[in-house]
C-alpha cells in the first residue's frame, strides 16, 4: 500500500477522509518474488534482516505469526514471518518523506505495506498501524494510496484524531474543509493521523504546521 493522490471534486470532512483517487496496485507475481527474496534473507545467517527482534503487534491474535522490527536510517520496518509455512506473510515500512523539513521529519513518519495475497483482508497491516500509532507516534499519508490502504486508513480514522493537510516547499498546512476541497487532484493534499499523546495543538506546535488559510482557528 502506497499512499494519496485526493480525486477532484470530492468533498471533504473536518474528522473524515474523503474519497481519493486510488492508482497503486500490486502484482501477485512481482510480491511473490519480493516476498520470497526477503525471507531468503531473512534465513541467512550474518545477513541485517536475519534474527531481528521481535514486537508485541496484537499478541495473541495471529497464532503461527511473528512480528520482527528493524530501523534504518530514522526508517522502521515490521517484517511478518509465517514460522508454521516459513514464508514471510508480508511487511510495513514507516518511511521517511524527503518532502518534510527536519521540524516536521521528526514526528511523522508515511507507512507502506506489501502484504501477501493469502494474508490480505485479515488486519495484518491495521494492527501494525495500531501498533505504531499506540507507541506515540504518528502517520502522514504519501502521495498514493492503494484501495486497501485508503480503506485502512478510513477504518483508523474513526478512532483517531485526523487532519487535513498541504505539503509544499517543505512545509505542511492544516487545511479547513473548505480548502482542502481546492486541493484537487495535485500531490500536496495529505492526512496525519494522531498518535497516542499526541493533539492537534501539539503536533502543530513541534512540526511547526503552519495554520489554516483565513485564520480559521486550529482545533485542540
Amino acid at each position: 500500500m502506497a499512499d494519496t493522490i485526493l480525486a477532484p471534486g470530492f468533498g471533504w470532512g473536518w474528522r473524515r477522509p474523503a474519497e481519493l483517487r486510488i492508482d497503486v496496485v500490486h502484482r501477485p507475481d512481482d510480491l511473490g518474488r519480493e516476498l520470497d527474496e526477503l525471507y531468503r534473507r531473512m534465513q541467512r545467517p550474518g545477513h541485517r534482516l536475519h534474527a531481528l527482534a521481535t514486537v508485541p503487534v496484537a499478541p495473541g491474535e495471529y497464532p503461527g505469526l511473528v512480528f520482527r522490527h528493524r530501523e534504518a536510517d530514522g526508517e522502521h520496518y515490521v517484517y511478518v514471518e509465517d514460522v508454521q509455512l516459513r514464508r514471510l506473510a508480508g511487511y510495513t515500512v514507516f518511511n521517511r518523506l524527503v518532502e518534510l523539513d527536519r521540524r516536521a521529519d521528526r514526528h511523522l513518519r508515511a507507512p507502506h505495506s506489501k502484504y501477501g495475497p493469502a494474508y490480505q483482508r485479515r488486519g495484518l497491516a491495521s494492527a501494525v498501524y495500531r501498533w505504531w500509532l499506540e507507541g506515540g507516534n504518528c502517520l502522514i499519508s504519501g502521495a498514493r494510496q492503494s484501495a486497501g490502504a485508503h480503506a485502512l486508513w478510513r477504518s483508523l480514522a474513526h478512532r483517531r484524531e485526523l487532519l487535513y493537510v498541504a505539503l509544499r516547499d517543505k512545509k505542511l498546512r492544516q487545511q479547513a474543509p473548505c480548502a482542502a476541497q481546492s486541493l484537487g487532484d495535485d500531490f500536496h493534499g495529505r492526512m496525519v493521523l494522531l498518535g497516542d499523546g499526541w493533539s492537534t495543538e501539539r503536533l502543530v506546535s513541534s512540526a511547526g504546521m503552519l495554520p489554516c488559510e483565513g485564520g480559521r482557528p486550529v482545533p485542540a
